[in-house]
């Protein structure tokens, strides 16, 4: 038992040491606002795929989702990890890539308000983008923690769970504050990495512990739940029992990266073409390795059911009870990848949050005149506070006898309401000259609206038998944008084409390319 222990806290040591050497190495580079927040805008393809997909997969989507839709819809619920990799990455990297890092570029934007800002000229929608990323960002932060909860108590029993967290939120706070975006980077990589290796060891370790892939999905084709479906073999088809439940998962955790700052900020920050290119496939892969991986590997949850009581430990117990029984070496393998996942994301959102409140709130709204020295400092002083504060309702939800409902339901409904304000305005941004401030606000306005009612009790029946929650609202509020947009520009007084023109002509400077990308005449 001893031994056991030892294996897994010489790893843990090995890691955590690595990831505050790096953050240390890169602080020459985080003097200036550009350089902290954005990395100088020059990182290249690799960091920048990594950085991206390990923002997008934290323990709330290994432990969390990848258990409770691989419980709901078995091996169908895979289709949402292949979701994430063509339309969350692929598509993401296509239609947002390019187009953001010239525009931003141009608008000398760091933050999503600051585009916002700029690109309709409006200091209000500045304010409003700041105060969403603030309300949902923080509770989304909180929730990274609680991924931990259950695989840490598995992995270390006796070991106090608090401690843990007051050691993730230190070490992050250390190599974020230290290093800033390339430290953050880098560590993404390095965290990507670990996510990869360790996912494809414990998919393999789990499916050779029921006898490998073909007894596994001949034993899951056995399992009957007459609570869901009658119909023999439902968990091993090819759209699982609810493929239009399942279709609501797959819009909002695919199309959801689209409108989400902590996520698009990784297209400002990247360096050139090439890296646009090689970081599109890069990106692709890792996530159809992760997601795609993460929800397989939960598809099969229900031939755990011998070890977990779902009704009473909730679906958060089912991907601990599955790796309950692996060795000690694949345990510690799992607890730092979970370890990876959560701090990447972590130093991703407090990263957005800080920048956010500074530079589009604190510097020229409370404090008229800031140096670039005042701002870095301000954004570091916020990291910490940010850190803190996510970090005390962690423990608070997780201490408490009467856990806090309101943070978990405002956990679910982050996603929806950020991508559901800022994907379509965005995304019309980028491309349509027409698009108007009206309808940046109608849409801020609808997804609010329309995902806090939700979790406040505003539940229609969307089908027969099932009610809207968060996951439909926030798919709802994505896909409504779409139309939003365009309706209420054309209903609304037209932008100023001069100011317009000004702004798209980053589009048309010329370049120079060789016979391979252009036949010419």
């Amino acid at each position: 038992m001893k031994f056991e222990l030892l294996v897994k806290l010489s790893l843990l040591a090995a890691y955590f040491a690595a990831l505050i050497w790096i953050g240390f190495k890169c602080r020459r580079g985080a003097g200036s606002v550009d350089g902290f927040v954005l990395g100088g805008r020059s990182v290249g393809a690799w960091l920048t795929a990594f950085a991206y997909g390990t923002s997008y997969f934290s323990a709330v989507v290994f432990v969390g989702y990848a258990g409770q839709f691989g419980w709901k819809y078995g091996i169908s619920s895979t289709w949402v990890g292949i979701g994430n990799a063509l339309v969350g990455s692929l598509l993401a990297w296509i239609i947002l890539g390019r187009r953001t890092r010239l525009l931003t570029q141009h608008l000398d934007s760091a933050t999503m308000p600051d585009f916002f800002a700029k690109r309709f000229d409006s200091s209000s929608l500045k304010l409003a983008a700041s105060a969403i990323i603030f309300v949902f960002l923080i509770p989304y932060t909180a929730s990274l923690y609680n991924g931990l909860s259950r695989l840490f108590s598995m992995a270390f029993p006796g070991f106090s769970y608090s401690a843990c967290i007051v050691v993730m939120a230190v070490l992050t706070a250390i190599y974020v504050i230290a290093g800033g975006y390339l430290a953050t980077a880098i560590n993404d990589f390095i965290q990507g990495l670990i996510m990869l290796g360790g996912l494809v060891a414990l998919i393999a370790a789990v499916l050779s512990s029921k006898g490998g892939f073909a007894a596994a999905l001949d034993g899951l084709a056995r399992v009957n739940d007459p609570s869901v479906t009658t119909t023999p073999g439902i968990f091993t088809s090819f759209f699982g029992p609810d493929p239009l439940s399942l279709l609501f998962v797959v819009i909002l955790t695919s199309l959801g990266t689209w409108g989400l700052p902590q996520m698009v900020q990784k297209f400002y920050a990247i360096k050139n073409e090439d890296a646009i290119r090689k970081g599109t496939v890069i990106s692709t892969l890792f996530a159809f390795v992760v997601a795609g991986g993460c929800y397989f590997l939960g598809g099969f949850g229900r031939l755990f059911g011998d070890r977990v009581d779902v009704a009473k430990e909730g679906f958060d117990a089912i991907i601990p009870a599955m790796l309950s029984g692996l060795g000690p070496g694949l345990i510690a393998l799992t607890v730092i990848l979970v370890l990876s996942a959560s701090m990447s994301t972590l130093s991703s959102l407090v990263m957005t949050s800080s920048s956010t409140l500074t530079i589009d709130f604190i510097r020229g709204t409370i404090v008229k005149d800031m140096t670039q020295k005042k701002q870095v400092l301000c954004i570091r002083v916020l990291l910490v506070v940010f850190i803190a504060v996510s970090a005390a309702l962690a423990l608070v939800q997780y201490n408490s006898k009467n856990p806090i409902a309101f943070i978990a339901q405002m956990m679910g409904i982050s996603w929806g309401a950020m991508a559901g304000s800022f994907l379509a305005p965005f995304l019309y941004s980028l491309y349509w000259k027409g698009t108007t401030k009206a309808a940046c606000w109608a849409c801020f306005v609808f997804a609010v609206v329309l995902t806090t009612a939700n979790v406040f009790g505003w539940k229609p029946e969307l089908w027969p038998g099932t009610k809207m929650n968060p996951i439909h609202s926030g798919a709802i509020a994505m896909l409504a944008g779409f139309v939003i947009v365009p309706v209420v520009s054309w209903l609304t007084k037209a932008p100023d084409r001069r100011f317009t023109d000004a702004l798209f002509a980053c589009y048309d400077r010329p370049r120079q390319v060789t016979a391979k990308t252009d036949l010419g005449d």
